[in-house]
C-alpha cells in the first residue's frame, strides 16, 4: 500500500510539476552561470581595532562616555558616513566597499579564557579586492574613519550631556526657589504655633486658661452667695433693688413724695372736720395731689427707664413704695446691684476663657499636621536642593571631561594583505551539484505548494480528521467511471453484476446500522460542489432498491438542473413555471425508474428562483409527510452547505444528515467548521462518506458452474479490509 505522504506528494506533483521543473531549471541555470564565471585573483586585507581608554581620567562623565563608546554596533561602524569617508579617501565606490568588507565584533559572552585571563576585545576587519594595494589602502581608510566616527560620537554625547544639564538647570533652580519660598511662607504663618507646642508654652496657656476658669467660677459662686443673702434681707431681686435704690436716691422724687404726704394729711384733717368732697378746698387738694402724682410718675419713668429695659412704673403707689428705702437698705440695694454687675462681667470673662481654651486646644490638635506639612516642605526643599546640587556637580564634571574626550577605538593590528585565491570546482562538478540542488529545490517547492493547500489530499487525512471529532465513517466509495456519459449525467450503478454496487451496499448497511430502524428520511449534502453528493445519493438509492426497499430520491437542489436523465427518467419541462403546483401533485410527478424495481425519483424543477421560499412552503411539508408514509427510505439530494442554507431549511423533515467528502477537493477548514456547527446545533449528523477514493477494485469472479466463488479471490484485500 502506498504511504499517505507519497500519495499527497504525487497529487501535488501532478498539479505543480511545471513549477517544480521551472525551479529545477532556475537552479541549474544558476549553477551554469557560476561554473562559467572566469577566475579572478582575490586578496584579503586583514586588520583589527581595539577599545582604548585615556591614560588619565579626572571625571566620571569621561569614563561613562568612553564606556558608552565601547558599545558601538556593527551597523554604526559600517554606516554610510564611514563608508562614504573611506570611499572618498581612496576613490572607490561606496557600494563596492560595502559589498567586500567583513566586520566581526568581539564576543561579549566570552570575556575570559581557560586560565581566567581576560581576552582582548578586538574588532576584526577584512576587505576583499583584486589588488593588493587597493585592499590595504581601503581597509586602512575604513579603520581611520571608524576611529574618527567614535571620537565624533563621544564628543556629541558629551555635548548632549552638557546641553541637557544646562537646559534643565534653570528649571531645577526655579523649583528649588519655589520650594524654599513655600517653606518660608509656611514658617511665618505656622512656625510660632509649632514652636509654642514644642517648648510647651501652648500647653501652659491651655492649663492657665483652665486655672483662670476655675478661679472665675469660684468668684462667681461667692458673688451668687452674697446676692442671695442681700435678697433675703431686702426681699427684693436685683432689678427691684436697682429700681428702689434709684427712686430713693432721687431728690425730686423725695420732694414730690413729701408734698404728696402733706396734701394727703391735709385731706384727712379736712375730712375729719366734716368737709365734703365737693368742697372747693377738697377739690383743690385733690387736684394738687393728682398733679404731684403725675409729676411722680414722669420722674419715676425718667429715673428707672433707659438701656436696662426697665419699664416705667404704672402707678404712683408703686413708685412711692419703691422709693422709701432708708440709707442702710439703699446701701444694701446698691451693693447687690454692684455684685450683679460684677457677676455679669465675670460670666463674660468665663465665656471668653472657655472659647480661648477651645481655640488653644484646637490649635494644639493641629500641631501634628502642621509638623508633618513642614517636614514635607523641608523634604521637598532638600530633594530639590539635592537635584540642583547633583546637576551642578554633573555640569562641572562634564566640562572637565571636555579635555579628556577621545576616540574609544584604536588600531590594534594594521592591515595585512593575504592571498585569498583558492582552487575552484570544475564546471562539470559545479553543474552536477547544481542539478542535485535543483532536484531538491524543485521537489521541495512542489511539496511546499501541496502542503499550503487547505484540502484533504488522501482518504487517510479525512479519516483521521473524523476520528478526532468522533464522527462515524459510513463508507469509502470508489471513483466511478464517466466514459460514455453525456454532459450533465451522473455515473450510476445500473447493473446487478457491477463491482461498484457492493461499496454502496456497504454504505447503505452502515447507514441503517447508525440510524436504526426508525431511519427513513436521509439528507445527503457536502461542504462544497464537486464532491460527489449527487452520485452518492443516486447510487445509495439504487443499492436500497436492490435490497428490496421502496426508495424515493428527491432532488432538493433547486438551484441546479435535474440529473434524472441518468436514471432514464424525463422531467416535466413545465415544472419550472409553477414549482409549488409541481410539488402539490405528488402522484403525477413522482416517477418510477425504469429497469430498477422499487426505485422512484422526484426530479428537480430547477433551476428556479426563490428556492428557499419553496423549501419552506406547505407543499414541501406535505410532500415530506406523504413520502415518509409511502416509502421505506427517502433520500434528499441538497445543495452544498457552502453555497446556500437550503439543506438546513429542509433538515427538520429528515432523520439525519450525511456529509459527502472527496480527497483533493474537500477543504479542511470548511469541513471541520461544518461538522462543529452541526454538532453544536444538535442537528443529527449520521456520519460522513469518502467519495472518489483510490480503492483497488476486486477481480470479477468466474464461477465455472459452481454456486460459490473460489476461496482465494474471496480473500482479496480491498482498501485494507478483507472482502
Amino acid at each position: 500500500m502506498t504511504p499517505p505522504i507519497v500519495k499527497r506528494y504525487l497529487i501535488a506533483f501532478d498539479k505543480y510539476k511545471w513549477i517544480g521543473l521551472a525551479s529545477f531549471g532556475l537552479v541549474v541555470a544558476g549553477s551554469m552561470v557560476v561554473a562559467l564565471q572566469p577566475r579572478q585573483s582575490r586578496y584579503v586585507a586583514n586588520g583589527a581595532l581595539t577599545y582604548n581608554r585615556p591614560t588619565v581620567s579626572f571625571s566620571a562623565t569621561g569614563n561613562e562616555i568612553n564606556l558608552q563608546g565601547q558599545e558601538l554596533s556593527q551597523d554604526i561602524l559600517l554606516s554610510e558616513p564611514v563608508i562614504d569617508a573611506a570611499a572618498a579617501k581612496v576613490n572607490v565606490k561606496p557600494a563596492k566597499i560595502r559589498q567586500n568588507v567583513v566586520l566581526t565584533m568581539p564576543d561579549k559572552d566570552a570575556k575570559t579564557t581557560g586560565d581566567k585571563q581576560p581576552t582582548p576585545t578586538l574588532i576584526d576587519l577584512k576587505y576583499n579586492d583584486t589588488k593588493i594595494q587597493s585592499a590595504q589602502e581601503t581597509l586602512q581608510a575604513l579603520m581611520e574613519a571608524m576611529i574618527a566616527l567614535s571620537a565624533e560620537i563621544n564628543t556629541r554625547r558629551l555635548k548632549a550631556v552638557i546641553g541637557k544639564v544646562n537646559e534643565r538647570l534653570p528649571q531645577a533652580k526655579k523649583e528649588l526657589q519655589v520650594a524654599e519660598q513655600k517653606l518660608e511662607v509656611y514658617d511665618r504663618k505656622e512656625r510660632p504655633a509649632i514652636l509654642a507646642a514644642e517648648n510647651g508654652s501652648l500647653l501652659n496657656a491651655v492649663t492657665s486658661s483652665q486655672v483662670q476658669q476655675r478661679q472665675t467660677q469660684l468668684v462667681l459662686a461667692g458673688i451668687d452667695t452674697q446676692i442671695r443673702s442681700i435678697q433675703d434681707k431686702l426681699g427684693l431681686n436685683v432689678n427691684q433693688a436697682y429700681v428702689s435704690s434709684a427712686l430713693s436716691a432721687d431728690p425730686i422724687i423725695a420732694n414730690v413724695r413729701a408734698q404728696l404726704y402733706q396734701i394727703e394729711s391735709q385731706i384727712e384733717i379736712l375730712k375729719k372736720e366734716g368737709l365734703r368732697p365737693e368742697h372747693p378746698t377738697m377739690i383743690q387738694l385733690r387736684n394738687q395731689k393728682e398733679g404731684y402724682e403725675n409729676l411722680l410718675r414722669q420722674r419715676g419713668a425718667e429715673v428707672v427707664g433707659g438701656k436696662d429695659g426697665t419699664a416705667p412704673l404704672p402707678a404712683t403707689t408703686a413708685i412711692r413704695s419703691r422709693s422709701n428705702l432708708d440709707p442702710a437698705r439703699q446701701q444694701l440695694a446698691n451693693q447687690m446691684v454692684a455684685l450683679q454687675t460684677q457677676r455679669e462681667t465675670l460670666q463674660e470673662q468665663l465665656v471668653d476663657l472657655t472659647k480661648d481654651e477651645a481655640r488653644l486646644r484646637n490649635e494644639y490638635s493641629l500641631i501634628p499636621n502642621k509638623q508633618l506639612e513642614r517636614s514635607r516642605l523641608e523634604q521637598e526643599v532638600a530633594l530639590k536642593k539635592a537635584v540642583y546640587d547633583q546637576m551642578q556637580v554633573k555640569l562641572t564634571d562634564a566640562k572637565t571631561a571636555e579635555a579628556e574626550t577621545v576616540s574609544s577605538l584604536g588600531i590594534a593590528r594594521p592591515p595585512v594583505v593575504l592571498d585569498a585565491n583558492k582552487d575552484r570546482l570544475s564546471p562539470p562538478i559545479t553543474l552536477g551539484i547544481g542539478s542535485l540542488l535543483g532536484l531538491l529545490v524543485g521537489a521541495g517547492v512542489i511539496f511546499l505548494l501541496g502542503s499550503l493547500e487547505a484540502t484533504f489530499k488522501t482518504k487517510e487525512d479525512i479519516r483521521d480528521s473524523l476520528k478526532q471529532r468522533e464522527v462515524p465513517l459510513l463508507g469509502e466509495l470508489p471513483l466511478m467511471p464517466i466514459d460514455g456519459l453525456n454532459l450533465g449525467e451522473v455515473p450510476v450503478v445500473l447493473s446487478l453484476d457491477s463491482l461498484y454496487l457492493e461499496f454502496y451496499e456497504k454504505f447503505r448497511s452502515n447507514l441503517r446500522r447508525v440510524g436504526g430502524r426508525k431511519l427513513k428520511v436521509v439528507l445527503i449534502t457536502s461542504t462544497s460542489s464537486g464532491e460527489g453528493k449527487t452520485v452518492s445519493a443516486y447510487n445509495l438509492g439504487i443499492a436500497s432498491a436492490r435490497a428490496g426497499k421502496r426508495t424515493l430520491i428527491i432532488e432538493a437542489d433547486l438551484r441546479s438542473p435535474t440529473h434524472s436523465s441518468s436514471l432514464g427518467v424525463t422531467s416535466d419541462p413545465d415544472a419550472t413555471i409553477e414549482p409549488l403546483r409541481y410539488y402539490g401533485n405528488l402522484g403525477e410527478y413522482i416517477r418510477l425508474v425504469p429497469d430498477i424495481e422499487n426505485l422512484y425519483i422526484l426530479p428537480s424543477p430547477g433551476p428556479v428562483r426563490q428556492s428557499a421560499a419553496i423549501l419552506e412552503s406547505s407543499e414541501i411539508r406535505r410532500l415530506m409527510e406523504d413520502a415518509r408514509e409511502r416509502f421505506d427510505l427517502v433520500i434528499l439530494d441538497t445543495p452544498a452547505l457552502s453555497l446556500s442554507n437550503d439543506a438546513l431549511l429542509i433538515q427538520p423533515y429528515t432523520d439525519g444528515i450525511v456529509l459527502v467528502t472527496r480527497p483533493n477537493n474537500t477543504q479542511e477548514n470548511i469541513l471541520t467548521e461544518a461538522i462543529d456547527q452541526l454538532v453544536e446545533s444538535d442537528l443529527e449528523l449520521l456520519g460522513v462518506v469518502i467519495n472518489g477514493t483510490d480503492i483497488t477494485m476486486p477481480v470479477p469472479y468466474s464461477y465455472m458452474g459452481s454456486n460459490y466463488p473460489p476461496e482465494e479471490p474471496q480473500a482479496r484485500v480491498i482498501n485494507g479490509a478483507r472482502r
